[in-house]
């Protein structure tokens, strides 16, 4: 990644901090989608629409705390233009991603630990085209683009200019996985995905290529679950 300055301090660290760890997961993900579950009577719809609100949240909350009070555009966290070379660090972060997270559920599923959830189960039970195209939008397209956005433009450079490169790696992948709570049948893969995201990042210092590879993973995910029995 090429030098950086720090545009930012302790103050919007610690406000994102307490947003995605306290504010989100109390106001939106449990009493938020606990509402939404009891309109729709349907976890998938719930849980995509939640997502939705999630990624405008904190977008927003991030342009208002980092980049407006220092007149920094979205650039700032890693929106930039892929270049040719990005594409080496695309297939190569997928591919690896792909490998680990098999040799992960092989042991998951060795050691007798489940990896379905709510969402899965809701997907294979109501499996229409309707559906299929709801999940997907919303973990291949929506997810990818706040979180590569959030946890490697935002944290991960944070973490990365304060303390070094591995303490950057570690601690916004720790923070990615303790977010995907209370799944947690997935917290190996999204540690694991963090690390290789964030690593992308490093190399391409664009989320785009992050974008990408957690897009096509993710998207593979959910037609594999659709249409398993």
């Amino acid at each position: 990644m090429r030098q950086e300055k720090m545009d930012w301090g302790y103050k919007e660290l610690f406000a994102m901090l307490l947003l995605i760890l306290v504010a989100v997961p109390i106001v939106i993900e449990n009493i938020g989608q606990s509402l939404l579950q009891a309109v729709f009577q349907n976890s998938l719809y719930a849980g995509t629409l939640t997502g939705l609100v999630m990624a405008v949240v904190f977008m927003y909350s991030l342009y208002i705390i980092a980049l407006r009070p220092k007149q920094l555009k979205w650039i700032a966290v890693g929106l930039r233009p892929l270049s040719r070379k990005d594409w080496k660090v695309i297939v190569g972060g997928f591919l690896l991603l792909l490998v680990m997270s098999i040799i992960i559920l092989i042991i998951m599923d060795a050691i007798q630990i489940g990896v379905d959830n709510s969402k899965t189960e809701a997907l294979k039970d109501k499996s229409t085209w309707f559906t299929l195209s709801i999940a997907f939008i919303s973990a291949a397209i929506i997810s990818p683009i706040y979180e590569e956005i959030l946890y490697r433009g935002f944290l991960y450079k944070w973490f990365r200019l304060k303390w070094g490169k591995v303490s950057g790696i570690f601690l916004s992948s720790l923070i990615f996985m303790i977010v995907h709570i209370p799944t947690y049948n997935t917290l190996p893969v999204n540690f694991v995905s963090g690390v290789i995201l964030a690593w992308s990042y490093e190399k391409s210092g664009s989320v785009m290529p992050g974008i990408i590879i957690h897009g096509l993973f993710n998207g593979m995910a959910v037609i594999l679950t659709a249409t398993s029995s």
